[in-house]
């Protein structure tokens, strides 16, 4: 009774209508559905047909839609009888197999409602509908590779020489498989089956025939044919010799050039065997060259300076000069491209000056030396002595040495006797085979008290026997120390040397209080040659290789034959260094081939070949500036004295041959240069030719000066070098009785493989006339003129000397005159300002300070007598414009 007339009469409306339309529409619940590609048309079964239960009453009755749910589905249903229900799929665009072959989704059925409005519409339940869309043979076959090449031994008829293969893009199997391969090329003796196989149909002859090329051609099941034929080429091969092919017995090597491919062209033969592994060792042996390989040739000290190692080293082996002459009588080796080389037949030795010894070794020193050592001939092999430290006199006391005993080597230390009398670690012992293989090795001893560590070619190896002894008692008996042998001065009649040593030895140094690090031992053993691969990171997976530690070995293994020659082809010669030694490298390549259950099935022949490492271009070290210089001898008393090659220059050129021949600047280090005074050796009592420190921080430079001259050294840039030689000072204190001073500079790159021009320059003095003790200054000689002793000019100072005291004495009195006649004035001044003030307070313009008043007088230049004008040289003042206006 609450509900009013309006809200009844649509409830009612409602109501009848929906019992108009009673039923749902009804369709099948799943469909399946064929498209051929490029079509729009779906033959779906069953057909697409909707009924309702209403029929035939209108609009309840019959079907207005069909609404597919789905992702994206490209289809529509469209309804063809509204009273049968029946209806289509379609595709709303071209459908591509290639794309997509099949799709699934959901369609309802949809009747017309209650009335024509469409009002109370039902919709039947939902139905899946699978699309398969079938294949179309729109595209040709196409191979997978441009060309196809092979080989085929001669006399051998095979079951496939190769196989080509070509895919088609087509979605259905009966279009995109191959079916068929066919020969394109007639009148050869080739066939090909359907899975693309090629064998030759007769035996080929290489005398006949080296290549064949064959076109090829392909079908897909639905017999379309290949677009484009592909070319096959194969090569008939001599009889097959199983071994290495493509390779040239010598590689040319530039300098400069980095890394170069030694075979590029080269592959393995196997004969067609039936191979489960192949091993390669390639071997570059430079044992020829310098100490074992191409290494940088700079001196001891300049390679310790270069790689990091703390400065305080001694070397024990320098080359042989005036200042390092214990050498000399030793054999030495240096024809290598200047790398220093000391030869020991068991007859030499040497002594060390005692002030080149380090007096106190400390718990913490390190002995580094390059050796190379074969077996002791005879029966009972003796000690070998690299270096003794023994008594000089009365005993025979060996305080430390190293030493080589059949085939072992010992190093010795005796400590000194301190508190506690009790044995100590005093001989530690090394085996190893490097000692006596004939080869140099870099040899450095660490030694931290008590352990004492070795390190050969930077590998480490502990002492395989550490043995004990007493310590020594302290004596006042002198110590000598001895290279190649061991002093014996006590205990025998005539002191000699014992234990020599038989061998080469190369940069025996020793540095006391520090300890050497791997870093530095691995920088001064590097070898800059040796084998690289090209291109590493595209080498296969597959492939195993390893070096040796000097790069000098290469070991490559892998299973599959193509793999194992393309890792060989990238197989490289490198040498870093800018000047590297000229002349002729071995590479020895041993194979070994392992076939399917058998160790060696295949023999393959070892191959010798040489890298030819051509001569660099050699540069040219030209030092230029200016050859001499004029200083006043003041200039020398000075504390930073003079730099004598303040306009030094360094350039280094080179001459191009091949190309386009030239002459080119070279940029490279130097590794010292050299300042030798040419004449008498400096007086260190009254001059020095020095270089302060702070020049030389930031490089790599160290420096060290004697009465001869003066020497930079390290490897560091003609720049650097050029910067430091423009500070050296030359400074001399007593200048009096030299008139000039000459100077000699070389410098050197690679330990003088490649020196500079001498570049001389001399140092004249300008002395200065004795000088006169007053205060005309102008009678002093001045320091830029050049004394001349003259008699004539000697005579006419003498001459002039009572004139010059007569001028004196004269303007003395004028200035005494003009001083009296200034204080009279500003006397008077003065006593006019106290009588004026009520002027002055009118004018204070005329207000002024007579405090800031200075005359100053030059009597020289009015030569005696007095001016009104006050000329400006004769007479200089410090006014304020109100005491120009009184005076």
């Amino acid at each position: 009774h609450l509900l009013s007339y309006h809200t009844l009469i649509p409830l009612i409306s409602k109501l009848s209508l929906s019992a108009l339309n009673k039923h749902k529409p009804w369709i099948e619940t799943s469909y399946h559905g064929v498209i051929t590609e490029n079509m729009d048309t779906v033959l779906l079964d069953p057909p697409l047909v909707a009924l309702d239960k209403d029929a035939p009453v209108p609009y309840a009755g019959e079907i207005c839609a069909f609404k597919i749910h789905g992702q994206e589905a490209p289809f529509e249903a469209v309804v063809l009888n509204r009273t049968s229900g029946e209806g289509v799929l379609r595709a709303k665009g071209p459908v591509d197999c290639e794309t997509q072959k099949e799709y699934t989704f959901i369609i309802q059925a949809y009747d017309c409602g209650a009335e024509a409005s469409g009002a109370s519409w039902k919709k039947s339940h939902k139905a899946v509908v699978h699309i398969q869309v079938d294949d179309v043979n729109e595209f040709s076959p196409v191979f997978r590779e441009p060309m196809y090449h092979a080989s085929a031994m001669e006399g051998k008829i095979y079951d496939s020489i190769l196989q080509v293969e070509a895919w088609d893009q087509d979605c259905s199997p009966q279009y995109s498989q191959i079916c068929n391969y066919d020969i394109v090329t007639s009148n050869t003796p080739f066939a090909i089956d359907r899975n693309g196989n090629i064998r030759n149909t007769e035996r080929l002859s290489y005398d006949k025939k080296q290549r064949y090329k064959v076109m090829v051609t392909a079908f897909d099941c639905g017999q379309k044919r290949a677009t484009e034929s592909v070319a096959v080429h194969i090569d008939v091969k001599p009889v097959c010799k199983p071994g290495w092919q493509g390779w040239n017995k010598q590689v040319d090597y530039e300098p400069g050039t980095g890394s170069k491919q030694l075979f590029p062209k080269m592959h393995l033969e196997t004969c067609d065997g039936p191979l489960s592994a192949v091993r390669a060792m390639v071997e570059l042996q430079t044992s020829h060259i310098g100490k074992g390989c191409d290494r940088e040739t700079y001196s001891e000290k300049s390679m310790q300076k270069l790689c990091g190692a703390a400065s305080g080293s001694t070397d024990l082996l320098p080359a042989p000069s005036i200042s390092t002459n214990w050498t000399a009588s030793l054999l030495t080796d240096s024809g290598r491209d200047s790398d220093l080389i000391f030869n020991f037949d068991g007859r030499q030795a040497a002594n060390v000056p005692e002030q080149v010894v380090p007096q106190n070794l400390t718990d913490q020193f390190t002995i580094a030396t390059w050796m190379k050592h074969g077996p002791s001939p005879g029966l009972r092999a003796e000690k070998e002595t690299l270096l003794c430290n023994s008594d000089k006199t009365e005993m025979n006391r060996h305080h430390y040495s190293l030493y080589v005993h059949n085939c072992r080597l010992v190093f010795l230390l005796r400590r000194d006797f301190t508190q506690v009398d009790t044995f100590r670690p005093a001989e530690f012992h090394w085996k190893l085979e490097q000692i006596c293989d004939k080869e140099w090795h870099y040899y450095v001893i660490n030694v931290e008290f008590p352990a004492v560590t070795l390190f050969v070619d930077g590998v480490t190896y502990e002492p395989y026997l550490v043995t004990d002894d007493w310590p020594i008692h302290p004596s006042s008996i002198d110590t000598q120390l001895t290279v190649g042998a061991c002093w014996q001065g006590g205990e025998v009649s005539t002191p000699r040397f014992t234990q020599f040593f038989r061998g080469s030895l190369s940069g025996l140094t020793i540095r006391p209080g520090r300890i050497e690090t791997q870093k530095v031992i691995s920088c001064l053993q590097a070898c800059k040659e040796g084998l690289d691969i090209h291109s590493l990171e595209s080498l296969g997976k597959d492939i195993k290789f390893h070096f040796n530690p000097a790069q000098s070995v290469l070991v490559m293994e892998g299973e599959d034959l193509e793999s194992v020659n393309t890792a060989m082809a990238k197989v490289s010669y490198i040498n870093s260094r800018q000047f590297p030694t000229a002349g002729l490298r071995q590479l020895h390549i041993t194979t070994t081939v392992q076939c399917f259950g058998e160790d060696i099935c295949i023999s393959i022949p070892d191959i010798k070949a040489l890298v030819m490492v051509l001569p660099p271009s050699e540069p040219r070290i030209t030092i230029a500036g200016s050859d001499q210089l004029v200083r006043p001898a003041a200039d020398l008393r000075g504390a930073m004295g003079v730099a004598p090659f303040k306009e030094l220059r360094i350039t280094s050129t080179v001459t191009k041959g091949d190309g386009v021949p030239g002459v080119l600047e070279a940029m490279h280090n130097l590794d010292y240069c050299d300042v030798l005074v040419i004449g008498e050796e400096l007086n260190p009592e009254q001059e020095s030719l020095e270089i302060h420190h702070s020049s030389l921080m930031g490089k790599h430079l160290d420096a060290t000066n004697s009465t001869s001259g003066i020497s930079i050294y390290g490897v560091d840039s003609m720049a650097h070098y050029e910067e430091a030689l423009r500070q050296v000072r030359y400074r001399n204190w007593r200048p009096a009785t030299l008139s000039n001073r000459r100077f000699r500079l070389t410098c050197s790159e690679l330990n003088g493989r490649y020196t500079s021009n001498e570049f001389n320059l001399e140092v004249s003095l300008v002395h200065n006339a004795a000088p006169v003790e007053h205060v005309n200054h102008m009678a002093v000689q001045s320091q830029y003129m050049r004394s001349v002793h003259h008699p004539l000019m000697v005579h006419s100072v003498n001459s002039h000397i009572s004139a010059a005291t007569v001028v004196v004495v004269i303007c003395i009195a004028a200035l005494v005159c003009i001083v009296v006649l200034g204080i009279y004035r500003l006397h008077s001044t003065h006593q006019d300002s106290s009588k004026s003030e009520e002027d002055e307070a009118k004018d204070p313009e005329m207000d002024w300070d007579d405090s800031t008043l200075t005359i100053t007088v030059n009597p020289m230049e009015v030569r005696g007598h007095y001016t009104k004008e006050f000329p400006e040289k004769a007479l200089s003042t410090k006014i304020n414009s109100k005491a120009l206006v009184k005076i």
